[in-house]
């Protein structure tokens, strides 16, 4: 086991308090010593779009913040289809803390940086850190909270309410670029997927909101939110 030197637990804390996503991250509610012992457990790790970083069914031995880039949550069904279940933004746990297994399949979207730890290491220091732990409860609550979400939408909602739940989600958990714009991580099919609408419809429903001003398409994977409370007035129609 190699020691952690003073020089290495220094440059471990300035990487973290100029992290992209120290605010959304559980390393923001801790104090400094405590994220200095949070960043030795750590090893960055570059993912391409279409790599999968946790496989369901796999072992979970790795956990991971996300530092830069967007992944899918999916899960197979019997007849061999993958199912979208929800996405993962930067600053989100990826990976299955507190089990041996992996619940869902997490695969890179866009280029992606994780912030990746032993599953194990992590588990022990959360349990003699109160303040880690009460982060992870605080965002397992949150993830559960759009879990429930995502069930009322596809159980209640319609396509115009879905869509445009979507799209103010992503307007939320996104940063635009200096022109406003937002990714779109998502393809049509995908989106259809994750919303339970055809392609059709999500194309359609798109181009309606793009032709009531409440956003403006600027290509295929990016939107510019134009009117964001007409698009919450039609996400609660």
């Amino acid at each position: 086991m190699q020691l952690q030197s003073p020089r290495d637990d220094m440059d471990a804390a300035m990487s973290c308090n100029t992290c992209p996503v120290a605010d959304p991250a559980i390393c923001a509610h801790l104090p400094p010593s405590q994220r200095i012992a949070l960043a030795a457990l750590r090893r960055t790790e570059t993912l391409r779009a279409g790599e999968t970083f946790a496989w369901e069914g796999a072992d979970s031995v790795v956990v991971a913040t996300i530092r830069a880039g967007v992944f899918k949550r999916s899960l197979m069904l019997s007849d061999g289809r993958e199912q979208l279940v929800g996405l993962a933004f930067p600053g989100d746990m990826a990976g299955r803390l507190f089990g041996p297994v992996c619940d869902h399949s997490l695969t890179a979207i866009t280029d992606a940086v994780l912030c990746v730890f032993p599953r194990a290491a992590f588990e022990r220091l959360a349990a003699t850190t109160p303040e880690l732990e009460h982060a992870l409860l605080v965002q397992a609550l949150a993830d559960l909270s759009r879990a429930q979400r995502q069930m009322l939408m596809l159980a209640r909602l319609s396509a115009p309410q879905r869509v445009a739940t979507f799209l103010l989600e992503l307007a939320e958990r996104s940063r635009p670029d200096a022109a406003g714009r937002i990714a779109i991580p998502l393809s049509r099919q995908q989106l259809g997927d994750l919303l339970g609408l055809s392609i059709e419809t999500v194309s359609r429903k798109l181009r309606d909101f793009e032709r009531s001003g409440h956003i403006a398409l600027p290509d295929y994977r990016s939107l510019v939110v134009r009117d964001g409370p007409g698009l919450a007035a039609l996400a609660a129609a």
